[in-house]
């Protein structure tokens, strides 16, 4: 996408529905220019009526009149940038909502591949951007242009040699606008890229602070820090070089535009070419007009960094995704729930090995089926199959004979839920964190879940029972609470199917048979298949496969197993000798 089809895409999908609010701002930079303008006309009769002259009849009607130049010129500006403001923080609010839309419905395989704090920094530094561009770039687009336009006018009016003179710097200023400008997009992107480093990193700091704590890594990550912080000034340091480099240019091209201009005026006064009233107004004029062509050379700067977020921005909401439905897509009636695996081959990444293999398996419905294997195996990733987070490489998958890709997703997910070890919570209430499964439920299904699961035994010593804050990801709550409350809101939500991995893991015994018996309630009567690591779960389940490698090497009873599948002879006497 090159630049003119980025400033299209702006307009049509963000810019266009602002237009009333944008020529309103015009129109008050008409006036900024009007006024700005008269100032400098105003100081041809000023000087030949009261310096030359010595009318007294305009002593307080010229500064008078100057004074309301001056003020409409400000209250017009301020109108004027309001509006602006204003466009562009809405411009800036769409932009970030159709990013988070378009995250939040991302497949999950688009967020595994980005490291979630460059996401952060795309919806933060690059918007940022895009708002400069649309709040200050096109004001002074309109403002500057006109104002340059009117103080033209002026010059021309007063003399046409002179103006022919002093138009000269438009252009070279233009042009060493626009090399600087290529430079600065370069750069915005360099710096963009290392605030998405840092705010990744930062993220990661405040994620693993306890282990940084244990290991006494303090030092260590304070000079990472200070490198990922560093890397980052440079950056913007250079941006904002860059932008100060214009100066030098801008000031040494006046300076010789004004020496030439006094130089060739001179010799007009010495010959009567000229009256000094007009040179004054004249000089006025193009000195006035010596912050419009300042502003408008560097505009481009100002562009090039928009443009360069926008290339970073726009892919993201324009993400594509592949987990969708398809056109002739069924609506999911349930029955027995039965669920078969056929011919199935799966792997994360394009470059990576296969994980899963010809995977066959059939899982009965309304029982609870167990996979065993070793760490890698591939027994999440088949769990991962089945709500579609990500689709078979080849192959199928069905659900009471209906295949889960043929099927709305929506009715698919919507019957399907999954409790891990690895928790996740809202920092919110515990009420809202179960109600997170089925919004419209009532507080009586709320408490009925919460006795089901246990958790309502912790909940009622809080100090605010169900409205009580947990934290960022439930920090406030014990391992076994957290696991309580995810049961909870699975019972809420109240499907036929029940995926659970590793869901009792690194528990107490005692807290491990309260969460054994709050499964054993949310999984009666329903298909549920657990990645098994504990013994009971095994002996609980009325079928289980043996995965290894990304293929069901065995599978059966637990009985059956233990006559026939080494590996799960030798699982099964490990867990023996745990227990």
């Amino acid at each position: 996408m090159n630049n003119t089809d980025i400033l299209k895409r702006l307009y049509n999908d963000y810019t266009k529905n602002f237009l009333g609010k944008i020529a309103l701002s015009v129109f008050f930079s008409l006036i900024v220019a009007s006024s700005t303008s008269s100032i400098a006309w105003l100081l041809d009769p000023a000087i030949k009526k009261i310096f030359i002259e010595k009318d007294q009849s305009l002593i307080l009607l010229i500064p008078g009149l100057i004074i309301v130049a001056f003020a409409a010129k400000g209250i017009s500006l301020y109108i004027a940038k309001v509006i602006m403001i204003g466009v562009a923080h809405e411009v800036k609010q769409n932009i970030q909502n159709d990013m988070v839309r378009s995250l939040i419905q991302a497949d999950t395989s688009i967020i595994d591949n980005k490291h979630t704090g460059k996401f952060l920094s795309n919806l933060t530094f690059d918007t940022g951007l895009i708002t400069n561009l649309l709040s200050t770039a096109i004001l002074n687009l309109f403002k500057d242009s006109l104002t340059l336009i009117g103080l033209m006018f002026v010059m021309f009016y007063q003399n046409w040699k002179l103006s022919l003179i002093a138009i000269i710097m438009i252009p070279l200023a233009t042009l060493a606008a626009r090399t600087l400008g290529k430079r600065i997009g370069k750069v915005t992107t360099q710096a963009q890229a290392k605030s998405g480093e840092l705010t990744a990193y930062l993220m990661e700091i405040f994620k693993n602070h306890k282990l940084i704590k244990i290991f006494q890594k303090e030092n260590y990550e304070l000079g990472r820090s200070e490198k990922f912080l560093d890397n980052l000034k440079e950056r913007t340091k250079k941006i904002a070089i860059v932008f100060v480099r214009a100066s030098p240019i801008m000031e040494t091209l006046t300076g010789i535009m004004i020496a030439a201009l006094i130089f060739y005026a001179g010799k007009m006064i010495i010959n009567n070419e000229i009256d000094i009233n007009n040179f004054f107004s004249f000089l006025a004029a193009m000195m006035l007009a010596y912050q419009p062509v300042r502003s408008l050379a560097t505009l481009n700067m100002s562009v090039n960094q928009g443009l360069s977020a926008a290339k970073r921005i726009l892919p993201i909401i324009d993400i594509k995704n592949e987990i969708i439905d398809k056109k002739d897509t069924v609506d999911l009636n349930l029955s027995n729930c039965e669920i078969k695996f056929i011919d199935c081959n799966f792997k994360y990444n394009k470059s990576e090995n296969l994980i899963l293999k010809n995977l066959n398996m059939e899982i009965s419905g309304g029982k609870m089926t167990a996979l065993v294997g070793h760490s890698g195996a591939g027994k999440s990733s088949i769990l991962n199959l089945i709500p579609r987070f990500y689709n078979c490489n080849s192959g199928d998958i069905t659900i009471d004979g209906k295949s889960i890709y043929s099927v709305k997703l929506k009715d698919l997910r919507n019957n399907i839920s999954i409790v891990t070890q690895d928790i996740t919570l809202f920092d919110d209430t515990i009420k809202n964190n179960i109600l997170y499964a089925n919004i419209n439920a009532t507080d009586v299904e709320i408490k009925e879940a919460s006795k089901k699961s246990f958790a309502d035994e912790f909940i009622k010593n809080l100090p605010n029972k169900y409205d009580t804050l947990i934290g960022e990801n439930g920090v406030r709550l014990s391992g076994g609470e957290k696991q309580r409350l995810s049961i909870a809101r699975a019972m809420l939500k109240k499907t036929p199917i029940i995926l659970l991995d590793e869901a009792t893991s690194s528990l107490d015994a005692e807290t491990e048979n309260k969460i054994q018996e709050a499964i054993s309630l949310l999984t009666k009567n329903k298909t549920t298949i657990v990645i098994a690591h504990r013994l009971s779960t095994i002996l609980n389940s009325n079928k289980i496969f043996v995965i290894n490698k990304g293929e069901v090497s065995d599978e059966g009873t637990h009985e059956q197993l233990l006559q026939k599948s080494s590996i799960y002879k030798n699982f099964y006497e490990k867990q023996i000798r745990k227990g």
